[in-house]
């Protein structure tokens, strides 16, 4: 047995609280400490929910948008948002217009919405600026640019579509590079905002084009969840891969290459 808990990456007071509560129980149950990677998390538990092999993950949360593959014992960042993460912008439109949080399922509800008023909308008529830098993405313009759209005239309904269309489009652009990069067969989604049927049919569809295979676990682990700290934690431990009470401090920008990765 041991007691495994999110050393980072991830908010400061979040990380703290979880880290203190398993130092505790640690001491008191006399086991083992485990910090792991919560990015690597979500990996691991996608793989475990699809079983799928070696895949690029596609990671759209509140906090982080990253393209990620396995290559020399890490698991290796090959593209990232350059600001906010993709969830951060969507909550942040969200809230603009009085929607609370969580903001993404509403905005992917008004988004269909529009989508069966106008099913043969064009993204001619709200264009929003679409940034990808090699392997990088940005979406504080985009945000900016989405809040003055409805200041335009355009319907709430109408720039959640547009919305949507054109930051996901990006993401699976990049996802798309990744996947020629590394010559892998695989695209894992993994986060809160691969939730969103929108992105997990773009996805497939990019994927069905390159004889490739989209993964996506159930909705309950795509955001964050328990399950999946425990899973990181029992592949650690069976490489004792322990953590000293001294290096338990969390890390609130740790990185996802930071984790070594000895399983398979």
């Amino acid at each position: 047995d041991a007691i495994a808990f999110s050393q980072g990456p991830g908010l400061g007071p979040c990380l703290r609280v979880g880290a203190s509560v398993a130092r505790s129980l640690s001491e008191k149950l006399e086991v083992p400490l485990i910090g792991v990677n919560h990015c690597v998390a979500h990996i691991e538990i996608g793989r475990l929910q699809t079983g799928c092999e070696d895949p690029v993950l596609l990671y759209v949360s509140g906090g982080n948008t990253q393209v990620i593959a396995r290559k020399g014992g890490r698991y290796r960042v090959i593209g990232e948002t350059l600001d906010i993460g993709i969830g951060n912008m969507l909550d942040k439109f969200a809230r603009t217009q009085g929607i609370p949080f969580p903001g993404g399922p509403k905005i992917e509800k008004l988004a269909l919405e529009w989508e069966k008023k106008n099913p043969v909308t064009s993204l001619d008529n709200i264009i929003l600026p679409y940034s990808v830098q090699g392997m990088d993405l940005s979406f504080s313009g985009i945000l900016t640019a989405a809040v003055q759209k409805i200041s335009d005239g355009h319907s709430l309904e109408e720039v959640c579509w547009s919305l949507q269309e054109h930051v996901f489009s990006s993401c699976i652009e990049v996802a798309e590079r990744a996947l020629a990069h590394t010559g892998k067969k695989e695209l894992l989604l993994g986060g809160g905002v691969a939730c969103n049927e929108r992105i997990r049919k773009m996805s497939e569809l990019m994927c069905n084009d390159r004889g490739a295979v989209a993964y996506w676990p159930e909705k309950q682990y795509c955001v964050d969840n328990g399950t999946m700290i425990a899973e990181l934690g029992r592949k650690m431990l069976k490489h004792n891969l322990v953590t000293k009470l001294e290096d338990s401090a969390i890390d609130p920008s740790m990185r996802t290459d930071h984790a070594e990765v000895v399983w398979n």
